[in-house]
C-alpha cells in the first residue's frame, strides 16, 4: 500500500444525496486531523479528497444543493478510492442518464482503486457489472428491486457493509459513515479509523441493517395467497405457530408454502414470522422497561436464551444493548 495521502474521488451526478457526498468527502479529509487538533498533537491529513462529474458539470443533489466538483471524471488517472454516492432520486432515470459514467468506474478499477458504492449507488455500480457473482448489499428497501435487476450478484441486504475484491457496498443512506471507517481503517489503521471516528462522535462498527428493516419490505409482489398467509401470520404471530398448521389454514401443503413464500419474498415463512416476532420486540424495548423475559413471551417465545441468541444475529446487538441504544426517553 502506497504511503499518505491516498486520493479518495467521490463521483457526483445529478440527483445524488449530497450528504453522502459531502459527509464522506469530509470524513475522509478530517482523517489525521480532527482527533490531533482536539489533543493539541500535530496533524497529518490522510487523505486527499476531490469530487469528480461527467465532464466535470456542476449538479443538482436531490436538496437543490449545487455542487461544483473539482475534476472531470474523464480526468481523474490516479485515484485509490471511488465512491459513488446515495442515488436519492428515481434510480431507474439516474441510472439511464448516467449510463456514460460506467466505462470510468470499470477503467479505474482496471487501474487498481478500490470501488465503494454506498446504500442505491449500488445500483449504478451493479449497472457496471463490476458486482457479477460478488457479495454485495444495498438499502433494505430497495433489495427485491436489486435482486430483480441484477440476479447475478449475491445481494446480502442484511448486513451493512461488504467488500470483495476491493469492491464495497454499503447499506442504507447514512452507511456512507461505516463505509468511510472501514475505508480509513483498510489505508490508515484501527488506531486512525478509531480516532477519526471518535472524534466526529460515530458508532465505529455497525454490523448490520436489519435493525432498522421492517418486514413490510417483503409485501411487495403479486401472489395474493402469499400475501394472505403474510397477513395471517401478523395477525397470529404470538401464538405458537406450525408451518403445518398455517399450510393447512390456506390450503397448501407445507412444500407448496415454502416454494411460493420463497419465490415471492426471497425468504422462508419461518424467517418472515421470525422477523414479525422480533419487529414486535424491538418496539416494546424502544418503548418500555418490561422485564425481557415477559417481552419474549409476548412475542411468542418461550426459551429466552435462544432468542437473545436470534435476536443478536438478526441485530447485531443483544435485547438490552438494542434498548439502551433506542430507547425513546
Amino acid at each position: 500500500m502506497n504511503k499518505p495521502p491516498f486520493v479518495v474521488t467521490v463521483l457526483g451526478f445529478d440527483q445524488a444525496l449530497a450528504s453522502a457526498i459531502t459527509g464522506a468527502l469530509d470524513v475522509f479529509a478530517f482523517a489525521g486531523i480532527s482527533w490531533q487538533r482536539i489533543h493539541n498533537q500535530p496533524t497529518t491529513p490522510k487523505f486527499k479528497v476531490q469530487l469528480a462529474s461527467f465532464h466535470g458539470k456542476p449538479f443538482h443533489c436531490t436538496n437543490q444543493l449545487l455542487l461544483t466538483p473539482n475534476i472531470a471524471i474523464e480526468d481523474v488517472t490516479d485515484t485509490h478510492i471511488l465512491l459513488i454516492p446515495t442515488i436519492g432520486g428515481d434510480i431507474d432515470t439516474v441510472l439511464q442518464e448516467n449510463a456514460n459514467q460506467l466505462v470510468h468506474i470499470k477503467r479505474l478499477q482496471k487501474q487498481g482503486a478500490d470501488i465503494a458504492g454506498n446504500c442505491t449507488g449500488t445500483f449504478l455500480l451493479a449497472e457496471s457489472g463490476l458486482l457479477d457473482n460478488k457479495v454485495a448489499t444495498t438499502h433494505w428497501g430497495y433489495a427485491d428491486k436489486f435482486r430483480s435487476h441484477y440476479p447475478n450478484v449475491n445481494l446480502q441486504s442484511e448486513k451493512m457493509v461488504t467488500e470483495q475484491d476491493a469492491i464495497f457496498c454499503a447499506g442504507g443512506g447514512m452507511a456512507w459513515i461505516d463505509l468511510a471507517i472501514l475505508l480509513i481503517e483498510r489505508y490508515c489503521g484501527h488506531q486512525v479509523a478509531s480516532d477519526t471516528a471518535k472524534s466526529h462522535v460515530l458508532d465505529f462498527s455497525r454490523p448490520n441493517q436489519t435493525v432498522y428493516a421492517s418486514s413490510r419490505q417483503h409485501k411487495f409482489h403479486q401472489d395474493k395467497d402469499v400475501l394472505a398467509v403474510q397477513n395471517y401470520l401478523e395477525e397470529h404471530f404470538t401464538k405458537r405457530l406450525t408451518l403445518k398448521h398455517v399450510a393447512h389454514e390456506h390450503n397448501m401443503t407445507e412444500r407448496t408454502l415454502i416454494r411460493r413464500f420463497k419465490q415471492a419474498c426471497a425468504i422462508t415463512p419461518i424467517q418472515y414470522l421470525q422477523g414479525l416476532r422480533l419487529e414486535q420486540a424491538r418496539k416494546i424495548l424502544e418503548t418500555s422497561m418490561s422485564p425481557l423475559e415477559s417481552i419474549v413471551n409476548s412475542v411468542g417465545y418461550e426459551d429466552l436464551s435462544s432468542f437473545t441468541r436470534l435476536f443478536k444475529k438478526y441485530t447485531g446487538l443483544s435485547p438490552s444493548q438494542y434498548r439502551a441504544k433506542f430507547i425513546r426517553k
